[in-house]
C-alpha cells in the first residue's frame, strides 16, 4: 500500500513538472517570429500580412484584414507604430504560451504588450491575444 502511495505521489509530481515546464527553444523561435512578423506588418501597413498572424479565433472577431487593421490603428497604437522591441520571458501558459514585448510607442514611451499565442494543427504559431500596458517611464 505505501509503495502503491508512493508511486501514485511521483506520477502526480512528475505530471505537475511536465505541464509547468517552460517553452521549448522552437517555441520561443516561433513565438517571437510571428510577433516580429506582425509587427513589422504593422509598421508596413500589411494588413494581409498583419492578419495572417492573428488566430482564428481572432480572425473571427474581425472577419477582414481591413476589419482588423482598423481595430489595431484605434486601440493599440503603441503596437501599431512601435519601435524597440525587446522580447521578455516566454511562458507556457494552458494550450499556449505568454510573451511579455516591451515596446515604444510613437511618441517615446515605453509600453508592454503581453501576447498569447497558440501552435495551430498546421504547425503554425498565431496570436491569439494581446494586451497593453504603459511602461514606468520615469519621464512620462
Amino acid at each position: 500500500m505505501a509503495t502503491r502511495l508512493i508511486t501514485l505521489m511521483a506520477m502526480v509530481a512528475l505530471t505537475g513538472t511536465v505541464l509547468a515546464s517552460p517553452a521549448r527553444a522552437d517555441d520561443a523561435f516561433d513565438v517571437q517570429a510571428a510577433i516580429s512578423g506582425q509587427l513589422e506588418a504593422f509598421r508596413s501597413d500589411d494588413g494581409a500580412s498583419a492578419y495572417s498572424y492573428a488566430a482564428p479565433n481572432i480572425q473571427a472577431m474581425f472577419p477582414s484584414p481591413q476589419i482588423f487593421m482598423g481595430m489595431v490603428r484605434s486601440g493599440y497604437d503603441p503596437v501599431y507604430r512601435s519601435s524597440n522591441t525587446v522580447f521578455g520571458a516566454l511562458k507556457a501558459e494552458g494550450a499556449g504560451f505568454r510573451q511579455e514585448v516591451y515596446l515604444t510607442d510613437r511618441n517615446g514611451q515605453s509600453w508592454i504588450a503581453s501576447y498569447t499565442l497558440e501552435r495551430q494543427g498546421d504547425g503554425s504559431m498565431k496570436i491569439t491575444g494581446c494586451a497593453i500596458r504603459k511602461g514606468e517611464d520615469l519621464a512620462a
